[in-house]
């Protein structure tokens, strides 16, 4: 298939992708613009797979907001703006793949280092909207992750074992989904990895910066991508080293 051809095939996905976040509520008019230029950037420096990733990280983060969110309210957990969300919540989640797909278009020879970085960024990402929004439901028992001791569910920086598992599945099913598409490789591990690395700095930078409020939630979100990105990044370099 030529790139035109390419090219025109998914802007067709992202518009229907599009209106259906319109249409159903879950990205605000400004999120929906802000996710549909992202995911083309993310196309233009990797191709189907990146938006495949995008793709994968919104539906499983928009079931996972859905799951049970009578029990959220009920628990005064559920997110504000009836869970629409907005462009600085889509920058936070996917500014950090949008980036690394420019990187990966305008410079060529960094593509397989960015496309990497980009499905360490959606497994960070994956993670922690699993751990959080299955995690609240599902945990037994809660604990500030910096002391140990037991903390109130739902609060910056509380985590639970259930909900960290979840997260650690929600990197697999990100990891396997790029294997899948870039061969099966040890990259999957330091996906997986990458994906935890960034959900606990998640929680570390919750519990210290958010909660003093030096930090909103989409900086700590936006973190969260970064290290994970970063981590496989590092790994990827440590193995070419050994």
């Amino acid at each position: 298939m030529t790139f035109p051809l390419r090219l025109a095939l998914v802007l067709l996905l992202l518009s229907l992708g599009m209106a259906y976040s319109a249409r159903a509520g879950k990205l605000t008019t400004a999120g929906v613009s802000t996710g549909g230029l992202l995911g083309l950037l993310i196309f233009l420096g990797s191709g189907f797979m990146g938006v495949g990733l995008l793709a994968l990280f919104f539906g499983l983060g928009s079931a996972a907001s859905a799951w049970k969110v009578r029990d959220k309210r009920r628990l005064g957990l559920a997110e504000a703006n009836k869970g629409r969300r907005t462009a600085g919540q889509v920058l936070a989640n996917a500014g950090v793949a949008g980036a690394l797909g420019f990187i990966g278009w305008q410079w060529p020879a960094y593509a397989p280092l960015a496309q990497l970085m980009l499905a360490g960024s959606f497994a960070a990402a994956t993670a922690d909207t699993l751990s959080s929004e299955l995690g609240n439901i599902y945990g037994r028992r809660y604990y500030n992750i910096l002391t140990g001791r037991p903390d109130e569910r739902g609060l910056n920086g509380v985590v639970s074992l259930e909900g960290t598992l979840l997260g650690l599945a929600g990197s697999a099913v990100v990891a396997g989904a790029y294997c899948t598409a870039a061969g099966w490789s040890p990259a999957f591990w330091w996906l997986l990895v990458g994906g935890t690395a960034g959900n606990l700095a998640d929680s570390l930078l919750g519990a210290t910066l958010e909660r003093r409020h030096v930090l909103s939630n989409n900086a700590v979100n936006f973190l969260n991508t970064l290290v994970g990105a970063g981590t496989a990044a590092g790994l990827a370099a440590l193995a070419e080293l050994v």
